[in-house]
Formats: structure tokens, sequence, C-alpha cells
């Protein structure tokens, strides 16, 4: 492991940071092994999980639908961050981390339909005779989009994007275009950034038993659920630990 030291106590060699925040390490894991894996668009397969939300809230499965005419998908996070200033000093002294924010744009090729009529309930809809009702793609549930991308020499990898909604959409018709395209802007709740897909037995491997497994383990993170909880697992037991060897501290100083 490689070990970066950041804080406001002095690291091994002698340098020393300005955050007011106690050590922390940043280690790089030197047994990960790059296995030159790189995708192209046309590697990608984008599938679309929507989920049929009944009269109770719940989610009684739906329509898993791949998204042949999707021909860009797009996505930026914003997050707030607000400076800490203090007298005397003309430079911020730290930020304070905000709401994130998630959003992104898909476009279409349009073919002989609206893209989101391949759906089950919409096509219920537009068969009915009882009046006219043309259901667009913002009366959705949050969906999440799976992107899978295989590459020519059978690696491959996966990411996510989850909860996403659709909050704005346009087309143009010209006589300057040789093809129709529909646009759509949303925003997601989460994202699973992209991760590699190891397999179970690769005979070209030279990655130690361990490595492997912990890979494999990822892979089988689909929803980037477990990864977020026992992040969120170890940043109690850091902050406990912080607090544990602040009281300890405190105690030994008023003992006479």
């Amino acid at each position: 492991m490689s070990t970066i030291y950041t804080g406001n106590q002095p690291n091994p060699q002698g340098t020393q940071g300005d955050s007011d925040d106690a050590n922390r390490i940043i280690e790089y894991d030197q047994n990960y092994t790059l296995q030159n894996i790189s995708f192209s668009g046309a590697d990608a397969v984008a599938t679309l999980i929507i989920p049929n939300i009944g009269p109770e809230g719940r989610v009684n499965g739906g329509d898993v639908i791949e998204l042949g005419e999707l021909q860009t998908i797009s996505y930026s996070i914003h997050r707030e961050n607000s400076p800490i200033r203090t007298l005397g000093h003309v430079n911020a002294r730290g930020f304070i981390k905000g709401g994130r924010t998630i959003a992104g744009s898909l476009i279409f090729a349009v073919f002989n339909e609206y893209a989101f009529y391949r759906i089950k309930q919409y096509r219920e809809f537009l068969s009915r005779r009882n009046g006219f009702f043309a259901p667009l793609a913002d009366m959705l549930p949050p969906f999440d989009i799976v992107i899978t991308l295989v590459n020519e020499y059978g690696q491959y990898g996966k990411m996510k994007l989850y909860g996403v909604t659709i909050i704005d959409e346009g087309q143009t018709l010209s006589i300057d275009d040789l093809f129709i395209e529909q646009t759509y802007t949303f925003m997601a709740r989460g994202i699973q950034p992209l991760v590699k897909m190891s397999k179970e037995k690769d005979p070209d491997s030279t990655t130690s038993a361990e490595v492997i497994a912990r890979d494999l383990q990822i892979s089988r993170n689909v929803f980037g659920d477990v990864v977020t909880d026992n992040f969120a697992q170890l940043l109690d037991e850091y902050y406990q630990e912080a607090r544990d060897t602040s009281t300890n501290q405190t105690e030994n100083i008023a003992r006479p």
C-alpha cells in the first residue's frame, strides 16, 4: 500500500496540512492489476428498468427494456461547497460540503414512434377508445438505467443511474437532418460509476486469490448499496474512534 497523510499533524516526511480535521490516511492499492480495459460508445448497451408501482405504493414487477434507439447518454454531478473564512486570512480555511445534484441528458434516434411507447402500460393506454390520452416520459415513476459495456477482448464493465426522472424533452424536425432525434433531460437519485466486471476463473490472471475474490464481490454488487453501507459503517467507526481518543486525552489532562 502507498500511504498519503492528510490533516494538521505532521506526517513522517515532516510536512503539515492546513485542515482542522484529525489525520486521515488514504491508501492506494498496489495489488490492483490494470488489465488495459477500455471501451467505446459502440460497446455500450443501455437497459431501462421501469417499476410497476401499484395503488399502495408497492413495486410489483415492471418492464425491462433495452434501449437500442439510445444514441447518447451524458450526466454531470454538482455538489454545493461553501467556503469557511476566518478573520485575518484572505484565503478560505476550508469548505463545507452541501447537497449533491445528478443530472444529464438522453438522446434517442426516432424510428416509427415515441421511444417510451414500448412500455406495456403505455401501449394499453394508447389502445383505449374512451378518449384521447398520450402518456409522456415525465409521467413515468423513477426508473433505473443500467449500462453494460463489452469490448472485443471479452472484457466487460457496468455502471448504473438509479432513481431517474425525466424533467424536459424536445424534438427537432428539419429538412437538413438525415434522421430525427429526441432529447430528454433528467435528474437522478444516485449513480454507480463504471466498475470492471471480474471473472471467477481467469487463467491468464496473476492476481492473488484474495484480490480476485474482492473484485468478484464488487462485480456482484449490482446497485452499489453494499459499498454505500460499508462506507457509512467505516465512517461511523472512524468518528467513534476519534471521539474516544478525544475523551481519553481530556481525562488525562484533567487528572492531577
